[in-house]
Formats: C-alpha cells, sequence, structure tokens
C-alpha cells in the first residue's frame, strides 16, 4: 500500500511539474500574483469600487441636485436594529432641530420618539430619476427610510445634500476618468516611444528632446494652465472629456521612455532578426513581435500609472479647475475642506479623503502585485 501511496504521490507531483513548465507566460503570471495577498486583497477592494461606481446611481439613495435646506451640515445619521431592547431591524430616528448650547450653532439630533424603518428596493422621491446603464430610465434605489425619514450615512453638505449618494456618484469620475487618461496614455507612449526606438536617429532624437520638454514642467502648475483654457460654459460631459486628454498629455512621456529603451533591446533579438529576414514587414514586427515581448511591462505600467492620475483629477477639481458642482467627483467634494471651521465642526466632510486614499493604496499595492508577478527573475 505504501508503495502504491508513493508511487500516486510521484505522478501527481510530475503533473504539477508538467503544468508549470509548459504553462504560459500569461499563467505563470498569474500564478505568482495569486499568491501576493496584498495584491490581490487591493484587487478585490478595487473591484468593489468599481462596480459600486457602475450601479452608483441604484446605489445611491439621491441625485446630484436634489438637496434638503432643512438639513444643512448634518451629522451622519446611526443606523439602529434595536429600540428599547426589543429588535426592530434595520431603522433610524427622526430628527428635530436644536441649538448647541456651547457654540450656539444649529445642530441635528435624534428624535426618538419617531421610528423610520429602512426600506430595500424603493422608488426614489422625484429628482431622483437616472438611465440605468445609461440606457434605461429607472428611479429605483437601494434603501430609503419610510414616514420620511432621512438617512444620511456620511452627513450632509453645506447645502443639505446627502454626502454618500455625491461620494458614490462621484466615484464614477474620479474611477473612470484616469482609466480613459491611462488608455489614452499608453496609446501615445506606445506609439511614441515605439518610433523612438524602432527607427532610432533623428527621430529618436527629437522625440527625446521633446520628452525632455514635457517632463521639465512642474506637472502641477501644467495641470492648472491646460485646465485653466476650459471654458467655464461646457457641459460636465465635455470637461470630463477635456481633462482626460489633459492628464494623457502630461502623463505619456514616462511610458514612451520605457517602450524606447525596451525597443532597443528587444530589436536585437534572434527572433526579431529572424522575423525581419523572412519578410516581415516592419508594423509586423512591431506589434506582432516586439511589443507582445514586454507586454506584461506594459500592464504593470499601466496599473502603477493609475493612481498618480487619480491624485491629478482629484487636485484639478479641488483647486476649482476640473469638474464644478453640480457635477460631482471626490475632488469636487473636498472643495468644502480648505475651510477651517469644516475640519473642527463638520469633520465628516473629510470622508472623500478617505476613499481617495483606499483607491490610490489598493492600485499601488496592486501594481507591486504585477511587478513582482512580471518579473522573471523572482
Amino acid at each position: 500500500m505504501g508503495l502504491f501511496k508513493s508511487k500516486n504521490n510521484t505522478h501527481s507531483d510530475e503533473k504539477k511539474s508538467d503544468k508549470y513548465y509548459y504553462a504560459s507566460q500569461w499563467g505563470l503570471m498569474a500564478r505568482k500574483f495569486r499568491k501576493h495577498k496584498l495584491a490581490m486583497g487591493s484587487t478585490f477592494v478595487l473591484v468593489i469600487f468599481y462596480l459600486t461606481a457602475i450601479f452608483g446611481n441604484f446605489i445611491a439613495p439621491q441625485g446630484t441636485e436634489q438637496y434638503d435646506g432643512k438639513f444643512v451640515n448634518c451629522k451622519p445619521t446611526p443606523v439602529h436594529y434595536f429600540h428599547e431592547g426589543k429588535f426592530v431591524g434595520p431603522f433610524v430616528y427622526g430628527m428635530k432641530t436644536e441649538r448647541d448650547p456651547v457654540t450656539f450653532m444649529a445642530q441635528h439630533v435624534e428624535d426618538r420618539e419617531k421610528i423610520c424603518r429602512i426600506k430595500f428596493f424603493t422608488q426614489g422621491d422625484p429628482g431622483g430619476e437616472y438611465k440605468w446603464l445609461g440606457l434605461f430610465p429607472s428611479n429605483l434605489h437601494l434603501f430609503e427610510a419610510e414616514d420620511g425619514g432621512k438617512i444620511f450615512l456620511f452627513g450632509t453638505d453645506n447645502m443639505g445634500r446627502d454626502l454618500f449618494s455625491r461620494v458614490i456618484l462621484g466615484s464614477q469620475i474620479s474611477l473612470f476618468i484616469p482609466v480613459v487618461g491611462m488608455l489614452l496614455t499608453v496609446v501615445l507612449g506606445l506609439a511614441i516611444g515605439s518610433l523612438a526606438g524602432y527607427f532610432g536617429g533623428w527621430i529618436d532624437t527629437v522625440i527625446q528632446r521633446l520628452i525632455e520638454v514635457v517632463r521639465s514642467f512642474p506637472q502641477v502648475p501644467l495641470w492648472m494652465a491646460l485646465s485653466a483654457a476650459i471654458p467655464k460654459t461646457m457641459k460636465p460631459a465635455q470637461v470630463f472629456m477635456l481633462m482626460t486628454i489633459i492628464l494623457s498629455l502630461v502623463s505619456w512621456p514616462g511610458l514612451a521612455r520605457v517602450v524606447r529603451s525596451k525597443f532597443i533591446s528587444v530589436k536585437k533579438e534572434d527572433f526579431i532578426m529572424a522575423a525581419r529576414i523572412s519578410g516581415a514587414p516592419g508594423s509586423k514586427l512591431i506589434t506582432r513581435h516586439m511589443i507582445p515581448s514586454f507586454l506584461s511591462y506594459i500592464i504593470v505600467d499601466m496599473t502603477m500609472s493609475i493612481p498618480s492620475l487619480i491624485i491629478g483629477e482629484t487636485t484639478l477639481s479641488f483647486l476649482g479647475l476640473g469638474l464644478r458642482s453640480p457635477a460631482t467627483s471626490w475632488g469636487v467634494l473636498l472643495q468644502e475642506t480648505n475651510k477651517l471651521e469644516t475640519i473642527m465642526f463638520y469633520n465628516w466632510k473629510l470622508i472623500p479623503m478617505i476613499f481617495v486614499f483606499l483607491s490610490v493604496l489598493a492600485f499601488n499595492f496592486m501594481g507591486d502585485g504585477l511587478r513582482d508577478a512580471a518579473d522573471p527573475y523572482k
């Protein structure tokens, strides 16, 4: 029996080793990436963030233009399950306005005599209509407090707008502008870097000088100068596209230099020389042989560039040079935090900063995992 078990173990080990040695480059990268626990956890967090952004209009109880002047600068509403020792289910208490005896500021406190249950999958108030996936009109929302109750999970701003809804809807801009900008950056970086690395000579010299000129400008002032040219009368969708183009125009030189160096080293390899001798045209050499040989590094660079683009969009919107209200992004939401009274009395308005921090950190950790997985010497 022992001999039979040892033979089976040996056979299974051989199968595992065969799978490892005959695995493709992408299979090996995926196996190494799955072993990186921090990168896997960060990927899970980013998946949740992007799913929340995609279905944000359904999850958010209010739209971007809805507000209630009676509940200005209201603290986050706690959700309760028990009332006087009895299980009621998820509910919030009603709210009433009182005067703070110390600061003499109006504040909203819980009215313990009024219970407002939380309903799920409800039709929202007028003004909260949206198009499901941008196609189908709907007013269905994930939750709502019944009997006229108010539920503000992250509190409200200085106009009485629900901060939770604005954070969720703002993620649609703050998370997708960097992705679109990254794709444009990759196209520009690959095109310009491949030209410099493949042809060399005066083309390489001109492109290198252009890269040095672009990289010599301080990033934030350059963003500010480009975004200041955006007319204030433009629609949010047009501002979205222009901001994406601005971030891409500033971000491509780093990738272009990496691509150039890779082209210079790869074009001397034997498989490239063999393809060239066989009569393959230059376009096929670039797209079929040279770029795929270091595609894993491009993917890593794409992932690592998104955090800087997130910070760039947030910075522009925070400075008032990007999106403007009623359009919402995390940078727009952070505009109110530049006042001292906000930090002293309304510190819940700093909550959007937590989401910026978590998304940038998650992208960095995921990029580290991809970089380790793509490294052939690890």
